[in-house]
């Protein structure tokens, strides 16, 4: 091999400060040989080495022990051999998995990959087969790609695989110090499309991300066509512990490298308790004083050691368990007057956590608080006791202090929910993405389990420690982690930010923009807030902003509709006063699918809904007298209009008025009726709720049904004077408007509704829905109703410009009286017969609920509309000088018999 010449090559190659090192071969190792005799060629590997990848893709030379052909001339010839295994799944878009697409499989990796060793399904369904392969050579990715994708078309299929062995893992062999801050790094020879870290810990995957505890460096190669993926991570804790793996991707490919990392732990709380505590030297001079330390549980073996006022004691520390570690000594006090216990953790590298509490001492003749509750000890003054003990569910301490003047101040609680001190606890102890996994968790749960204080309590503290953790996290870059029921966005604040479907836009503010969505938690609440207020999103949004003291202004698009009778108010969570606020805060228009609010101060934002003034008291009142009085008024007419009908329907005209008017006072009555059998929707069953709104939806609908037919009748009279319309014409006319189109539109209104899996109706109010601009069964009577009256409307300006017309340009000014009088009489009886007081109704959707002209329109629509049916019967009767006749008539007839049975009577007697 010409040792000789090799070693001068070498030597020359290696300087050091100018002068040559001695070079020496130590071991020799035949890596390939080639026999080349005439134009027969036979080139082979040693057992420890495989065809490089040059070798295979340039002469086909890929499994073959022997090569035939002359490939000497080909660097590198034979390259070590390194294990890489091949994880993939086929997923089959039609036929189910065989035998005959095994081998296929197989056939491909066998003829298409260098160093191929295996390959065996490890597990299949019906349309799905997992297997694993092995080569011995770090293979070409886009030749294992192209092998892929050929696969996709060859097995009808979606190949994708992971590799093992392809990637260079470097990470810190043995463990390392708590709260140092590590890192691990990947490098792979080629170029990727893109790379990622997990944690892989208890079987839970969890993404990392640039944040205040990791750091990531995705571009940690300095040569071309490589690429490279570090992570550090910042103060490692005990969440720090885990499976690292990064990954490489390209395409179908991914390429992985594990690596485990040990953290040597630190006690993250310790807390210590004292048996007394407090020692009475007032009574005693020697107590007995049992100190706990108690942390929580860890893997880590602690060497614990305690001190007194910087004495060591000359005991080991006893641990009862895994957790608690406790010491007792005789305290004398005639040694001293106060005392200070330590106890010192050291973990196997050597880093050091102590925590020390302080024994109270009461003197001969000191001074103290007296023992009382049963749970505060005697106190020496100036002295704060510990106390460990917490209501159900929640951990933590209390403290009070003993005032120089030997009384007690307030019990001051540091107690906080379990739930609660685990998030806590998880969010200064895990990484970033763990702690919002567990958050989002802890919000499945209903907590249930406590009562409506303790739960108003943790509800508080969840939001502020949400809100304190968005406020301090420090993110380079953008950042978005969605959870089930968190979402996190991060970004610049000239931008808008989306979470959970709310859109965030905050104005004119250079720093950095933080938002978070937070689901199940607005309901745990005890809404306090107005009365019957309720929250119906259950969302709360979380924003804050980085680094900046300019004024500020937000605006927040909630996807809430305002249901009927309710009023959207957008607050805040007010620490100071533990509840919800609208200080700073404004509703803004709207489309009808979105709540918006303006508020000028950042925080925790919510929208709660609050019933309207439309259902205030005096409304109510005057919606059920005007009812009562509708219903009666109309019974009094039905009996009018049975008594005088023969006499007031001798001609087609009266006919036809008073046969549309009955319909209207008895469809008007159902209706009512009706209506005030669904005043009270939370005693109804939703069976017997339908039912009242499919009879209002009908009788509201029929009875203005018949109000059209009299207005067309009206302007058939008044247009075709010498053409009068007959009998039964109008009655089949009337008859399809009046009965077929009511019941047919609230038929094809349920039906539409059933099919499209929509709500016909609202169980909270008996009615039908409104979901939105011409969205909801709500239109299916607005519709009509709408256009019946805009008919209406139409029909009384003609009567009015026809007694005008009638009116001759020199008639006296006592006809223009007259003239005026009839134009009166026409809006006054035709108003409630026509149905134009239910136009106020849309009137009241085009103004804002806070609008200064609602008051006066919603009681002007109450009143008149409650009292319609009182309005159709002086329409009907007092307006009709028939009616009135024969009602006088029949009255004189009565007086008349009523004499004429009273005389009789009285000439019997005499007889």
């Amino acid at each position: 091999m010409e040792s000789q010449i090799i070693l001068s090559l070498l030597k020359k190659s290696v300087q050091v400060n100018g002068s040559s090192d001695n070079v020496a071969i130590t071991e020799i190792k035949l890596v390939s040989e080639c026999f080349l005799i005439g134009d027969t060629t036979s080139c082979n590997c040693s057992g420890e080495y495989s065809w490089s990848n040059e070798v295979c893709y340039s002469s086909s030379c890929c499994t073959e022990t022997t090569c035939t052909q002359n490939v000497s001339h080909i660097k590198p010839l034979c390259i070590a051999k390194v294990q890489v295994y091949i994880n993939g799944s086929v997923t089959l878009t039609s036929a189910p998995w065989d035998a005959n697409k095994t081998a296929k499989l197989e056939t491909a990796f066998r003829s298409r990959l260098n160093g191929y060793e295996s390959l065996n399904i490890t597990g299949y369904s019906n349309k799905i087969a997992d297997f694993e392969a092995a080569v011995s050579i770090k293979l070409k990715t886009f030749v294992l790609q192209k092998l892929l994708t050929d696969l996709d078309d060859i097995l009808t299929a979606k190949v994708l695989v992971d590799t093992v062995g392809m990637v260079n893992i470097t990470a810190p062999e043995d463990r390392v110090c708590y709260k140092s801050s590590p890192s691990l790094e990947c490098r792979l020879e080629e170029a990727t499309t893109s790379t990622g870290w997990k944690l892989i810990k208890e079987h839970k995957h969890l993404e990392l991300e640039d944040g205040s505890m990791v750091t990531l460096n995705r571009s940690c190669f300095d040569g071309k066509n490589k690429s490279c993926i570090a992570v550090t991570l910042n103060k490692v804790t005990s969440a720090g512990s885990g499976t690292y793996q990064c990954r490489f991707t390209f395409g179908s490919v991914t390429h992985t490298a594990k690596a485990q990392l040990n953290v040597s732990l630190l006690p993250e709380v310790i807390t210590m308790t004292i048996d007394p505590p407090v020692a009475d030297c007032s009574v005693k001079t020697n107590v007995k004083v049992t100190v706990t330390a108690k942390i929580q549980n860890t893997t880590e073996s602690y060497k614990v050691s305690w001190e007194l006022n910087g004495s060591h004691l000359f005991f080991v520390a006893c641990p009862e368990d895994t957790l608690v570690y406790s010491v007792k000594s005789n305290f004398l006090c005639e040694k001293m007057t106060e005392a200070k216990w330590k106890v010192i953790f050291q973990n196997q590298k050597g880093q050091m956590k102590n925590e020390s509490v302080d024994i109270l001492v009461i003197s001969e003749n000191g001074k103290y608080c007296p023992e009382t509750d049963g749970i505060w000890p005697k106190t020496p003054n100036g002295g704060t006791v510990i106390n460990q003990t917490c209501e159900n569910g929640k951990t933590g301490y209390k403290s009070r202090t003993c005032n120089d003047d030997s009384t007690w101040q307030p019990v001051f609680s540091f107690c906080i929910s379990q739930k609660l001190q685990k998030v806590q606890t998880a969010a200064e102890m895990i990484l970033f993405q763990d702690f919002l996994y567990a958050a989002s968790n802890l919000l499945k749960n209903n907590w249930t389990d406590v009562n409506s204080s303790i739960r108003q309590d943790m509800s508080s503290q969840y939001l502020e420690g949400v809100e304190d953790l968005v406020k301090n996290i420090q993110v380079n870059n953008t950042l978005n982690i969605s959870r089930e029921n968190l979402d996190l966005k991060v970004s610049r604040s000239d931008c808008n930010i989306s979470v959970f479907n709310v859109t965030v836009k905050l104005y004119n503010n250079p720093g950095k923009f933080k938002t978070v969505g937070v689901r199940n938690l607005l309901n745990k609440f005890d809404n306090r807030f107005q009365q019957k207020s309720t929250a119906l999103h259950n969302l709360i949004i979380i924003t804050t902003i980085e680094n900046s003291s300019f004024p500020t202004e937000i605006t927040m698009d909630f996807p809430i509709k305002q249901l009927n009778h309710t009023q959207p108010h957008c607050v805040f969570w007010d620490t100071n006063k533990t509840d919800w606020s609208e200080t700073g805060c404004k509703v803004q228009p709207s489309d009808a699918n979105h709540t918006r609010c303006n508020c000028t101060h950042l925080t925790s934002f919510a929208v709660l809904m609050s019933k309207t003034d439309t259902s205030d008291v005096n409304l109510d009142t005057i919606t059920y007298v005007g009812l009562a009085v509708s219903i009666c008024s109309l019974l009094i007419f039905l009996i009018i209009e049975a008594l005088v009908w023969s006499v007031v329907v001798k001609t087609n005209l009266s006919y036809f008025r008073h046969t549309a008017l009955v319909n209207i006072a008895v469809f008007l009555l159902l209706a009512d009726c009706s209506f005030l059998g669904s005043i009270s929707p939370e005693k109804l069953s939703p069976l017997l709720c339908l039912i009242l709104t499919i009879c209002k939806h009908v009788f509201y609908l029929a009875t203005f049904s018949w109000m059209l037919c009299m207005s067309v009748m009206l302007i058939h009279r008044l247009i075709f004077v010498f053409s009068p319309l007959r009998k039964k014409v109008f009655m089949f006319l009337s008859s399809i408007v009046g009965y077929a189109c009511p019941v047919l539109i609230v038929a094809l209104s349920y039906v539409y509704c059933k099919y499209n899996k929509k709500r016909y109706y609202e169980e909270k109010t008996c009615w039908l829905v409104f979901e939105g601009s011409l969205e909801g069964s709500i239109y299916a009577f607005l519709l009509p109703v709408g256009t019946v009256i805009f008919t209406n409307l139409f029909s009384m300006a003609v009567v009015i410009f026809t007694l005008l017309k009638s009116s001759a340009p020199d008639s006296s000014r006592s006809d223009e009286k007259e003239t005026a009088k009839s134009i009166i009489k026409v809006v006054v009886f035709l108003t409630p017969v026509f149905g134009v007081t239910w136009g106020i109704g849309f009137l009241l959707l085009i103004f804002e609920q806070d609008h200064d002209v609602r008051p006066f329109l919603n009681y002007s629509f109450t009143i008149l509309n409650s009292f319609q049916g009182f309005f159709v019967m002086l329409t009907g009767v007092f307006a009709e000088p028939k009616v009135r006749q024969e009602l006088l008539k029949r009255m004189d007839k009565g007086k008349y018999d009523t004499m004429k049975n009273s005389t009789s009577a009285s000439n019997t007697k005499e007889r």
